[in-house]
């Protein structure tokens, strides 16, 4: 009980509602407000307050996320790692949903046939690193930069380069760009790089397909993934790629607890995957890729 007032509380400090908090843990608004009520009642603090809409954070809640929020995740990671994954045991697969789109379309139908024990579910990248060191997912598969000491085991797979999307033939590169959420922290990058080449983000979204749409419609020129080209089959004469544009280029990357590569099913998913990769961001014949870095996926076999 006290685990779950602890977790529920951490949800609610980022998510800011009870509703959004409840849609995060698949649970009810009153079982939210249930489980923060017996954590007051059992520390003897008060811990949320109503601010319209929102719930605001006491002191004494702000001290207490300060205090055990770090070991929390952790915590219900060892956890997990002390049980057994069997045949049947669910494995769950947290990754960036371009990544399920472009990449796992390339091999999950079949790999289902094999171990249908498998769910799936998106999130941004360091929600998914979270969910991997809690034990609420199995293996993270991310785009764009990890958080530092997340103290998983990673595999990086390939460097996805970058294109741009417009509507009009580019000669070079635009001023303006519709981005991604660049205060996502693993796309944060990309914007000294812009800064760097003088390109101001006129829009930055939530979806890599909605700002292509916007760059079809001549809105904006907009910064696209190459597997999203691909899934969009957006048309060659309207994708282009400058040199300068290789720094933008994104990290994927496997994540998993370090006790959970053990697994012949784990290894199997997650070499599956690795094979898809190159398939889904290969460069179009006129262009080469970044090679791999990092630890090559054929050391968990």
């Amino acid at each position: 009980m006290l685990l779950e007032g602890i977790e529920t509380l951490l949800v609610l400090s980022k998510e800011g509602t009870m509703s959004r908090t409840a849609s995060q843990l698949y649970i009810s608004q009153s079982a939210v407000s249930k489980r923060i009520t017996r954590l007051e009642n059992t520390l003897g603090k008060k811990l949320v307050v109503p601010d319209g809409r929102h719930i605001k954070l006491t002191n004494d809640a702000k001290q207490l996320i300060d205090a055990v929020g770090p070991g929390f995740h952790q915590l219900t990671g060892l956890i997990y790692d002390q049980q057994a994954l069997e045949d049947d045991t669910l494995i769950r697969l947290d990754c960036s949903e371009t990544l399920a789109a472009s990449h796992l379309c390339h091999v999950i139908k079949e790999h289902l046939t094999q171990d249908p024990f498998i769910r799936i579910t998106t999130n941004h990248t360091p929600r998914i690193i979270e969910n991997v060191s809690s034990g609420k997912a199995t293996i993270g598969f991310c785009a764009g930069h990890l958080p530092g000491s997340h103290g998983l085991k990673t595999y990086h797979l390939n460097d996805e380069p970058f294109f741009i999307i417009s509507s009009k033939p580019l000669k070079k590169l635009p001023s303006q760009l519709i981005t991604i959420d660049l205060s996502n922290p693993a796309n944060m990058y990309q914007a000294s790089v812009l800064n760097q080449q003088n390109i101001t983000p006129v829009m930055e979204m939530d979806s890599y397909t909605a700002a292509a749409k916007l760059a079809l419609s001549d809105v904006a020129p907009a910064l696209i993934p190459l597997s999203v080209i691909k899934i969009l089959e957006i048309p060659q004469a309207n994708y282009f790629h400058f040199n300068e544009l290789i720094p933008l280029d994104r990290p994927v990357s496997l994540c998993l607890r370090n006790m959970t590569f053990r697994s012949p099913r784990i290894k199997a998913l997650i070499t599956a995957i690795a094979d898809a990769v190159p398939t889904a961001t290969s460069m179009p014949s006129e262009c080469t890729s970044s090679p791999p870095k990092g630890e090559s996926i054929s050391d968990l076999c």
